[in-house]
């Protein structure tokens, strides 16, 4: 894995790689208050912002901070907006640290974090991970299974809010995409530690997300970037750093990504 751009998880830099890519992302409108943060830029289909927005706002005001997500999902199994999150490949972050660390999951057990649509959940099967995958959204499983016919994995509604207590501690390999960005404070805390939960004795976790570097702005969101101190936050439940990246993505003008690594230490022998 390249160090370019890359921050030391005491917090040094590595490199200049994220020059310019400074801050959570690019303005879709202009907003007069100067300690508010633009909400990121949406790249699948503008139709569909609009009622993330509204349906995210509805729900978190009355109490339910993940409700929402499925019924965005169905309105795009309906036909009603184009499907969100739809990517039918594998993260390209997600693909290069698995190249770099050459990872390979033969007898190891993995879980994918708010799968949405399976694509990252069916590479992580395809390197060889005994792979479970789950999503608050009834209907993202759904039409993921549809999606994925002959897969191998283990696809499961469930709530990272509230998970099975038969996950804590129980993988080897703990995956989670842009998951917990789609989440606001509170509940955000407690999704980061029950992330953290899921990584068994001698376990990685990895996270991608996107970049706050002002954890005093507000930010618009959905999404609402993680800043420092909640990437340090995955270590709540005694994981370690092993390394944290502050890249800019190649494939988003002006954006910036967390890519970061956690490990639980191995039982003492």
């Amino acid at each position: 894995m390249s160090n370019d751009g890359a921050v030391r998880a005491d917090g040094a830099d590595l490199g200049a790689h994220t020059d310019g890519a400074a801050g959570a992302a690019r303005a879709r409108r202009e907003r007069p208050r100067s300690n508010r943060l633009p909400r990121l830029p949406r790249h699948d289909a503008p139709d569909w912002e609009a009622l993330e927005d509204r349906l995210a706002s509805q729900s978190i005001a009355a109490g339910d901070p993940t409700g929402w997500f499925d019924r965005l999902y169905a309105a795009g199994a309906a036909g009603e907006i184009p499907m969100p999150w739809s990517r039918m490949e594998p993260h390209h972050m997600l693909v290069q640290f698995a190249r770099a660390r050459r990872l390979t999951g033969r007898g190891q057990r993995a879980i994918v974090v708010g799968c949405g649509l399976g694509a990252d959940a069916e590479y992580i099967a395809r390197l060889g991970y005994d792979t479970v995958a789950f999503d608050v959204a009834e209907t993202a499983i759904r039409l993921a299974r549809q999606r994925h016919p002959a897969t191998r994995v283990d696809y499961a509604t469930a709530d990272l809010l509230n998970p099975p207590a038969a996950w804590s501690r129980s993988f080897d390999l703990v995956v989670e995409v842009i998951t917990v960005q789609a989440l606001p404070e509170p509940p955000r805390r407690m999704a980061i530690a029950n992330v953290g939960r899921f990584v068994a004795p001698g376990g990685t976790l990895v996270v991608i997300a996107a970049r706050q570097d002002q954890p005093h702005a507000r930010v618009d969101g959905p999404p609402w970037p993680l800043n420092r101190d909640e990437i340090d936050a995955f270590t709540t439940d005694g994981l370690r750093p092993v390394h944290i990246e502050a890249l800019a993505d190649p494939r988003r003008a002006n954006e910036s990504r967390w890519r970061a690594e956690f490990r639980r230490p191995p039982p003492r022998e």
